[in-house]
């Protein structure tokens, strides 16, 4: 242990704490822990393994390092940058590339040259160079869906359930295959106003939503007998 120590402590005594334990890694090799008190590393541990020949006293220091300990502060693991990306990242003035193999689009088509059909086309995504796929649309679905503009929202659930979006009427239709589970509520005092909702999401502020108004109390007319004389 003691030939351990020294080969850690030859720059620096103030580098190396108590001995932990020593591990048998074979014969004749054994490997000694000590606490690491460099500063920044938190739960490391000095690791010395040493060695003798057979029959010789003399001990020879094998390696010397620094391992991570169960509670050592560690960094993250490393990702990716488009592992790394989150919704939301993107500022403004960034650039967001697109993989060219996104699975979440696919190949779009040429424009014709016949302007009716290219309005009609147009609406397919024809002209652009790439549209969404079957796979980047049924991502998106499931990702509003399940948000907070699905019928599982906590405002969605605390509203009566014959309020939902799809029989409101300042739900906008949407275009394409979204229109069959999705509009865009268009009500300026929603909560949601301006932005993408399930046809089964709902809120307070709906269009059939019609409350009794408790009349208020008759007042009647203030009647002055001017006929009659007070006698004192």
């Amino acid at each position: 242990m003691d030939v351990a120590r020294a080969a850690i402590t030859a720059a620096d005594d103030d580098q190396v704490g108590d001995h932990l334990e020593v591990i048998a890694e074979g014969e004749r090799l054994v490997t000694h822990h000590f606490t690491c008190g460099l500063a920044g590393y938190r739960g490391w541990l000095w690791a010395v393994t040493v060695t003798r020949a057979p029959r010789s006293k003399q001990v020879t220091v094998c390696e010397t390092v620094l391992l991570p300990g169960s509670d050592a502060l560690l960094a993250p693991g490393w990702l990716p940058w488009e592992e790394r990306l989150r919704p939301g990242d993107l500022g403004i003035g960034d650039l967001l590339p697109t993989a060219p193999d996104d699975e979440r689009l696919t190949q779009g088509y040429l424009l014709s040259d016949d302007p009716g059909v290219d309005d009609e086309t147009w609406e397919l995504g024809l002209g652009r160079p790439r549209v969404m796929s079957k796979e980047g649309r049924e991502d998106t679905a499931a990702r509003w869906y399940e948000g907070d503009h699905g019928p599982n929202a906590p405002i969605a659930e605390a509203a009566p359930r014959t309020a939902r979006c799809v029989s409101c009427g300042f739900m906008l239709m949407m275009a394409g295959s979204m229109r069959q589970a999705f509009g865009v509520c268009g009500n300026v005092y929603a909560p949601d106003d301006g932005r993408v909702v399930s046809l089964d999401h709902g809120c307070g502020a709906h269009s059939e939503i019609f409350m009794d108004v408790v009349p208020p109390v008759e007042e009647l007319p203030t009647i002055y007998d001017d006929n009659a004389v007070e006698s004192v």
